[in-house]
């Protein structure tokens, strides 16, 4: 089979086309044909954490797409079934998936769309809700929200009742943002954002924000949360890691601080917010009123090209590879 890996090199990181194996689903796994996958900045970032350039790794970290075998103990899903997923590999024709990170793959959505949503949709979930605890009624701030799971975070946070203020560089994706649902944009250039933030909130400040930006907006985002308010730190797009942290506030304000990844979890945990996903977010996929955002669709030939564009920090939402 065709199958992208991921290699270090001097400036960043590149895809390579490798012949592979098909492999065999082990027990509690599925064989899954790929029909459509997502481009992930984490999975593209963290591949510049690879000890060597040589190596590499299988790139692509969720998609959609076809059952074609079961492993041993599966009897949750069966050959044919429609599914959405996580798991290591995606930019590959065939990947062997855990059964219990499964999602069947509404017939409202085509392939591109499920794809599009596992990392993206289960991420902001995870930051709004499971870990986040967005009330009705309550301000949500969502630094970089033009991001894959920034763009998700503003629409799972409208269907819980949350006013939510985005940050964004761009203007024109800021008021793309607004059609979404977003109540105010704050452009970051030049500006001051836990200042406005707290301004657009009567003073308040807000009961979450999420970090999608990196350690250049940690501090902003502690300054715009109010008393007891929630932090959920998901992406470094900035490349800043290391950041000063006041702990006045923290403890003064009662503040919490929480970290979210796709790093690898114990399936177990995986599983248990994947279930959480599909009771609390998916029937609003379902009924239409999240609609997966997908700037640009390429091809599973066209994703080296692809990766570039994503690179370039010009879209809005989710980048989908259509498979053949």
């Amino acid at each position: 089979m065709k199958s992208y890996w991921i290699n270090k090199t001097p400036n960043g990181t590149e895809l390579e086309l490798r012949e592979q194996p098909v492999p065999a689903p082990g027990p509690g796994q599925v064989l899954v044909r790929v029909r459509a996958s997502s481009i992930n900045r984490g999975d593209m970032m963290g591949a510049i954490k690879l000890h060597s350039a040589k190596g590499g790794r299988p790139a692509g970290v969720d998609g959609s797409g076809t059952v074609e075998a079961l492993g041993s103990s599966v009897s949750t899903v069966g050959v044919g079934d429609r599914v959405m997923f996580r798991a290591k590999g995606c930019f590959s024709e065939y990947v062997a998936v855990e059964a219990t990170l499964l999602t069947p793959v509404p017939a409202c959505l085509n392939w591109e769309q499920a794809a599009v949503i596992p990392i993206a949709y289960i991420t902001a979930y995870e930051a709004i809700l499971q870990f986040g605890r967005v009330q009705d009624g309550e301000w949500v701030l969502v630094a970089g929200a033009s991001s894959g799971v920034g763009v998700a975070a503003v629409q799972i946070a409208k269907i819980c009742g949350a006013k939510v203020i985005g940050t964004s560089g761009s203007a024109e994706k800021l008021a793309r943002l607004k059609a979404l649902g977003l109540d105010a944009g704050i452009q970051t250039r030049g500006t001051n954002f836990a200042e406005e933030a707290r301004r657009l909130t009567g003073g308040a400040g807000v009961g979450l924000a999420v970090n999608l930006v990196g350690g250049s907006a940690f501090g902003g985002c502690l300054e715009a949360l109010t008393d007891f308010g929630r932090l959920a730190v998901v992406g470094y797009v900035d490349g800043q890691m290391l950041t000063g942290l006041d702990l006045e506030p923290v403890h003064g304000k009662r503040l919490q601080i929480f970290g979210l990844s796709n790093a690898p979890l114990s399936t177990a945990a995986r599983a248990v917010a994947q279930r959480g996903f599909e009771r609390e977010v998916m029937p609003a996929i379902t009924d239409g009123r999240i609609v997966p955002v997908i700037d640009r669709t390429f091809s599973f030939d066209e994703l080296p090209a692809a990766k570039q564009y994503v690179e370039q920090n010009t879209l809005l939402g989710k980048v989908a590879i259509r498979f053949a």
